[in-house]
């Protein structure tokens, strides 16, 4: 029996298959599950890469793709050469054939928030932003809105194709200053490149508790504290971590310090200063015990007890330009609340007789 209306008058239609109902018909929107769209690049392989790994060979003809993300498309079967599935180590054949499937999901999870943003500079490649302290980078558990991220996507639409929307490294919630976003998966992928290979210069400022002698360098490992997950450590089995720094300014029980990261391992600058017994004033988690000089002014005394936040600056981003290959420096002022900090350690110089 064939084409009978179902009971009630559903706009499905049913028939007996071995004395069983078998309904047939449009589906709920609710139990409609679309497959997401992923752009799709189809390309033959010159003579000049024949006997290259494939995944050598790809990251070469689709430049604006990470060869770790092409990597894991090989590995999930998103790429086929002649209709085939390889993998990452075959050695390419000049001529085949090979359809990719980009796989970069959006970024649909996060929701656009129109949030007011310090863009430093903008182009069609990249934006420079100054974050504010207090701001958190990416969403998280706890912080699924109003984060840099959520600003990014209200800012520009187009960055929900690109991983992060685009944000290729962070700085703490409590750290003021500057971050690049790639606008585009191919200055995405330069810049985290470039990052993995030291080459992009970050130079931040921080006040740090004691009177310095001179700069130095920390190169020490840093991973996950043993008992605390919530903090970091210096450890031998960590990883790689390297700190330059040097003296601005020194007063009298505190200094003024300009420090130059060649890693950017999480918290690297608070775990180093502090390990090398300079911590940041103001640090909540590696800070340790406040510390006044002998007859501190009663200013100095107030900053440093309200400080809110880790005294730490990101004041400089150097590197080349993902499209013109030129190198590019943005600067950012000190925010408010350290400009008042320097002041105060400034005039308690001044009053304590130094």
């Amino acid at each position: 029996m064939k084409g009978l209306p179902c009971p009630k008058g559903c706009p499905l239609s049913f028939e007996i298959v071995g004395g069983r109902v078998k309904y047939s018909g449009p589906r709920s929107p609710r139990t409609t599950r679309l497959a997401p769209k992923f752009q799709t690049h189809r390309l033959e392989f010159p003579a000049g890469l024949a006997g290259k790994r494939l995944d050598q060979a790809l990251a070469t003809l689709l430049p604006q793709y990470s060869r770790t993300r092409i990597q894991r498309w090989i590995e999930e079967g998103a790429v086929k050469i002649d209709g085939l599935v390889p993998r990452a180590r075959d050695l390419v054949v000049g001529g085949a054939a090979a359809t990719v499937e980009a796989r970069i999901e959006a970024n649909t999870g996060i929701a656009a928030e129109k949030l007011p943003l310090d863009i430093v500079h903008e182009d069609a490649a990249i934006i420079v932003l100054n974050k504010s302290p207090g701001v958190v980078v990416h969403p998280g558990a706890g912080n699924r809105e109003h984060t840099l991220q959520n600003a990014l996507l209200a800012h520009d639409k187009s960055l929900k194709k690109v991983p992060r929307a685009g944000l290729v490294h962070r700085i703490d919630k409590d750290t003021s200053g500057l971050l690049v976003v790639a606008r585009t998966l191919a200055a995405h992928t330069a810049l985290t490149a470039a990052l993995q290979a030291h080459e992009v210069e970050r130079e931040y400022l921080a006040v740090c508790v004691g009177a310095m002698t001179g700069g130095g360098t920390v190169n020490l490992a840093i991973g996950r504290h043993r008992t605390n997950r919530l903090k970091m450590t210096v450890r031998t089995d960590g990883r790689e971590a390297v700190t330059h720094y040097r003296i601005e300014r020194r007063f009298r029980a505190h200094t003024l310090t300009r420090v130059r990261l060649e890693t950017g391992r999480t918290h690297q600058i608070r775990v180093h200063l502090a390990h090398v017994h300079y911590p940041l004033v103001g640090d909540p988690v590696y800070g340790g015990r406040r510390k006044l000089p002998a007859g501190a002014t009663e200013e100095l005394r107030t900053a440093i007890a309200e400080f809110p936040r880790q005294a730490l600056h990101a004041a400089r981003l150097s590197f080349l330009h993902p499209t013109s290959g030129k190198p590019v420096s943005y600067d950012a002022p000190l925010p408010d609340d350290l400009k008042r900090l320097l002041g105060a350690l400034e005039r308690d110089v001044g009053q304590g007789g130094r």
